[in-house]
This record gives structure tokens, sequence and C-alpha cells, in this order.
């Protein structure tokens, strides 16, 4: 049993909470951390440890702190297995004890493919689809089409849950058919006449031996680039699953990836572009103001602490080379000048490249000069681009219309800057009412607290509404081994611990925003009960109502429904990820499920020892037949 309580205290864990923080620009700092335990790849933690935390006065966003009565008490019982299980009838718990067992064996894990591929020659593709909507396909897949996962959708509703739609439909190509893909469409044409002539760093290049981006992953779908007529049909896909999410449910999601509206290689500019892919463009961007700040001794502080004075700033460009005014751009275009800027001023000439294009350079260490930080692609690919940034204002357009809500996942880290910089363009314009696109930040990645504190800060000061996932991260295993073979600092933190606390320190950020101007919003989605009880004793510390639909909980279908029926039935928005998808389309994503499922299981018997208390008890109840009534 898990239960917050307001008493006169000012101690979590053990801990002091320096309340003062929140009078100030920064933001409180939980030294609590989440149970270490491994990161799981679909970017959700699964083991759950039973951890309790005192209550805390209700602190409100003025600064001001009150106590409660009881009715106001947030409780939420994640033990309880009766009301964990009242949306499922006796055959689906079965299901999933059963399911749950067959993913903790390692041989048929390892082996799934095949053996589905016999099951499938001996029972026919007719009786085989049967079997496994009665198995894996029906415990994690919602249906086939819009129409056939409706009745799922309005169940989980009816007890509480929400729904983030996703379509789960893979292009089983073989490994060699991705490597060529991969390589065929992250080389520019420029790339390719300049033979000899290479700028770009080994991680952002396309390599081949990584080019299959399905290896080492299992809990995210990978698209491949063909053409713009498979991106116009990948649009579509979307397009038909956010009219379902409108159709099926109230304040639904609907998930999208970038790599399937077009070529990896333009992510992603919006004018004049570079040759080079962007997310490298903006990683060497931003390396440069630390650079920068090294020179004027302000290295070691966190991203948004460091200022650069304007004029020495001017006079080191100039030393080396620059030929661009940058004190008299800043000074110019602000209203007031401090004489300063920070990284997000730095950023900023990024978006008014076309102004200053002398001063887009970046030191070249082994030739000791300055370069040029952009160039142009060929016409043809200026066209694929703009197409690709199309596409998602289509989307973006089509939710609105609908009543859903876009959840951008997140992808591997040589693609995700620029996927995080386009997702920010489209919340900068359509986040200003309310918060439509959700941006994802993987938790294990060393730079994500600088990501998410920078993205907070720049939409308070340019008042549209923050809107964020939390995972923990998808991709460690594939970005651990490809950091190591090609030669790149290694992105991930270098362990289960410094994870779980870059979460939490994450998390809290982002709910001391909400507290302090509400204009914030953050979906928690793991599996791990600590980090969700964490979540709560912040909530109402910090006086957040489940009401505000501020913070969400976020949780994959089929897993741990024993955390999100029972946050569903306490009034706190939840969601769970629901694929769906032909049963013959969707097996390389039940594949992956199987391989994730197994660690689960093998970590984690909680929820296999909830599911056999509930059966026991309808067995001995004589609810052995019981109905969900909704």
């Amino acid at each position: 049993m898990f239960h917050v309580k307001t008493v006169p205290a000012l101690k979590r864990a053990g801990a002091d909470i320096p309340f003062k923080r929140l009078l100030s620009s920064r933001r409180l700092q939980s030294s609590t951390s989440a149970t270490q335990t491994e990161p799981q790849d679909d970017g959700f933690q699964h083991d759950s440890v039973k951890t309790e935390f005192p209550g805390q006065p209700r602190r409100r966003g003025d600064g001001t702190t009150s106590t409660t009565a009881a009715a106001n008490e947030v409780s939420v019982d994640f033990d309880q297995a009766q009301g964990a299980y009242k949306s499922k009838d006796s055959l689906e718990l079965l299901r999933s004890l059963v399911v749950f067992k067959l993913c903790s064996y390692d041989f048929l894990v390892d082996k799934n493919k095949e053996i589905m591929d016999i099951g499938k020659k001996i029972l026919g593709q007719k009786a085989f689809d049967q079997f496994m909507k009665m198995t894996f396909y029906g415990q994690f897949v919602a249906g086939e089409d819009h129409m056939a996962i409706r009745p799922l959708i309005q169940k989980n509703q009816a007890f509480g849950v929400g729904s983030v739609l996703d379509y789960s439909v893979e292009e089983d190509i073989s490994q060699e058919e991705a490597q060529q893909k991969e390589m065929d469409s992250c080389v520019s044409a420029a790339e390719k006449e300049n033979i000899g002539e290479d700028h770009r760093e080994k991680k952002y290049k396309a390599h081949k031996q990584f080019g299959d981006r399905r290896e080492g992953v299992t809990g995210a779908r990978t698209y491949f680039y063909a053409d713009e007529a498979k991106c116009d049909q990948h649009m579509e896909t979307f397009i038909r699953c956010i009219k379902a999410s409108g159709g099926s449910s109230m304040d639904g999601f609907t998930a999208i990836k970038m790599t399937a509206l077009g070529r990896p290689q333009f992510l992603a500019f919006f004018k004049n572009v570079s040759k080079l892919q962007f997310s490298e463009v903006l990683v060497k961007w931003r390396r440069f103001f630390t650079f920068l700040a090294s020179q004027q001794g302000k290295d070691g502080m966190e991203a948004l602490e460091q200022r650069l004075e304007l004029t020495k700033l001017q006079e080191f460009l100039t030393k080396l080379g620059a030929k661009g005014d940058l004190y008299g751009w800043f000074t110019g275009s602000k209203e007031k000048s401090l004489g300063t800027i920070d990284m997000l001023d730095w950023n900023s000439l990024i978006d008014d490249r076309t102004k200053i294009s002398d001063l887009l350079v970046v030191p070249n260490v082994e030739l000791g000069k300055l370069e040029p930080l952009l160039e142009k692609f060929t016409t043809e690919e200026e066209k694929q681009m703009k197409r690709m940034l199309l596409r998602l204002d289509i989307l973006v357009k089509h939710a609105m219309e609908n009543g859903v809500r876009l959840m951008v996942d997140a992808e591997q880290t040589y693609f995700q800057p620029a996927i995080s910089r386009l997702t920010l363009e489209m919340q900068r314009l359509y986040n200003k009412e309310k918060p439509v696109i959700f941006n994802t930040y993987q938790c294990y990645l060393k730079e994500a607290y600088d990501n998410v504190t920078m993205d907070v800060e720049l939409s308070r000061r340019e008042g549209w509404h923050f809107a964020a996932k939390l995972v923990r991260g998808a991709y460690m295993y594939q970005e651990r081994e490809r950091a190591k073979d090609i030669g790149y600092e290694d992105p991930i933190n270098p362990d289960y611990e410094s994870t779980n606390i870059m979460y939490h320190r994450c998390l809290d950020y982002v709910l001391d925003e909400i507290a302090l101007n509400r204009n914030a919003n953050v979906m928690v989605a793991s599996h791990n009960e600590d980090t969700v009880k964490h979540t709560l004793g912040r909530m109402n510390e910090l006086s957040l109502l489940p009401t505000e639909n501020k913070v969400y909980f976020g949780q994959l279908l089929g897993m741990c429904d024993q955390i999100s029926f029972p946050l569903g039935q306490a009034g706190f928005p939840v969601y769970k990820y629901v694929p769906y998808g032909p049963v013959n389309e969707v097996m390389p994503y039940l594949s992956r499920r199987a391989q994730e499922n197994r660690g689960f299981m093998k970590g984690a018997q909680k929820e296999k020892e909830l599911l056999w208390k509930e059966l026991k008890r309808r067995l001995a109840s004589g609810e052995l037949l019981y109905r969900p009534v909704y």
C-alpha cells in the first residue's frame, strides 16, 4: 500500500527538501533515486520495489505551504489484486500468466521467430492467427485495425485508462536490405560527389555494420527510407491512427516516428540546409558554445548557467577569423541587452542564419582554422526535405482537428538532436494554447538534464506549453556497441544508478516547473513502481492535483496493470501504449516484445503473484466466470 499523507514535516526519505529553491530560478532536485535496476529497451522501467515516502506539506506555485484535510490525501494501493484486475475476465488473467511464463524461457525467446514460422506452416495462416490472438498477440496487441481495437480502448477508458495508439506494422526485411537502405538514405548527393572531402564526425556518419537499426532494440519499431511515396504511405497510416484515436477515446495520443516521414539525412533543416546531418550541426554548434564558455572560465557549470560576455566573445571570434558582428546582432536584435548571452541565445543564431551566415563557423582543431557550419543540399534534396516537414505539419493539423495529441518517439542519438529540434519548432507553433505535441527525452543519456532544462527555459521565455514524455531509453545496447566499435564517446550514462538518478532529476525539474506556472506537462513513462510512487509523493508535496491533467503516467498494453488501473481508478491520467495491426504484419513487434518480457519476468515477480492471487480469489468465491461490467 502506498499512501501519501499531509503532515507538517519538511523531510522526504530522510533528506531535507530545499523548498526555498522554489522561489528562485533554479528548481528542486530530489536526492531520492529509483531502485537501481537495468533500464529496459522500450524506455520503460520494469522492476518494481515496495517503497514508501513520508507525506509532505503541499507547496503551492506561489512558494507558500499549506496543510490539507484528509479529504485531499492521495492514496493508491498497488498491492490490491481485485481492483487492479477488475477490467479483466479470468481467461485474460490466465493468458497473462501463460504468456509471462513462456517469456521467461530463454530458448523460446531466442528462437521465437523460428518457432512462429514453424507454427504457421503446421497450423496454416488462419489457425495460426487465431492461436496468436489467444496468446501473445492478444496480450500485447489491441487488434488488427481501428474498428477492432475500439472495444478494448473503450473498456480501458471505462476503468480510467486512456490510450496512446501506435500502429506497429513494421517492414520485415533482411539485415542486408536494411543496411543497404540505410546507406543509400543517409548519404547526400553532395557527399557522394566530394570524395576525399569529409568533415563529418564518426558518430554522424552512416556505418554499414550498424545500418540495421533494429539490432539490439526490442521495444521500438524501426523505419527505413525507401522513397517519397513510402513516406506518404506512412503519413497516411499516422493520419488513420489519429482519426482512430479521436473516434475511440477522449484526450488520446498517437505515437509517431520522424524517420517514417523522410530521409534520415534530413533530420532536419528549414531553409538553407547543411550537407552535414542537422543533428551534427546542432551538436557542433552547442559544443562550440561550451568551448567558448571554457575560454571565459565558465566550464563545469550547468548548461543554462553558462553566460558568455559579448565583448570578450566578439574579440575572441574575430581573432579566430570570424567576420560577422556578433555583438551588434545580439544588442541590435534584442530590446534589452545585458551584455551576455546563454545557450538559448546562442542557438537563436541558427534560426536567423540567413542574416549572419559569416558567424556560423566552428573551429577545426586539427587544421587550426574556422570552417563554415552550413552548406546547401542539391535542389532535389531540398524538395525532399520540405516534403518531410510538410508531412509533419499535416499530421499536427489532423491531430488538432481530432482532439488528439502527438507523441513524438525518441530515436538514436545521431538522429535525436534534429528530431528534438524539429519537434520543438512544432511545439512553438502549435503548443501556444494547450499541449498538442509531446517530445520524448531518454534519461539514460548523459545530456538528458541539459536538454530538458534548456527546452523548459525556452518555453518559459516564449510562452508556449512544454510537453514531455520521460523514458529511460530504448537503444542502450545498440548505442554502446556503436560508440565502442566506431570510436566515439559513449552517450549513455555509465551505470543503472546514474540513469535512475538522471530520470528523477529531469522529472523533478519538470514537476517544479508545473508547480511554478502550470504551463508544463509531463508523462511519466515507466513500469517502475518506485518511480511512480516518487511522482505521487512529489505531486502531493507540490499540490499538483491529478484533475489538473499536467502529470500523466504511461505503461505498455499487457504489462503492469497493477500500476495502470489503480492509478486510473484513483483519478490520475494514465495511458497504455496500444499497438495494433494485422497479425502477420506485427510479428516483428511481437518478437521483440517477447525478448523484452524475458528480462521483465525474470526480474519482477509481483505481477505474476497478483495475477495468481486474483485467480485464486475468484475460484474460492465462485467468481471464476466473472465478466467486467462497464
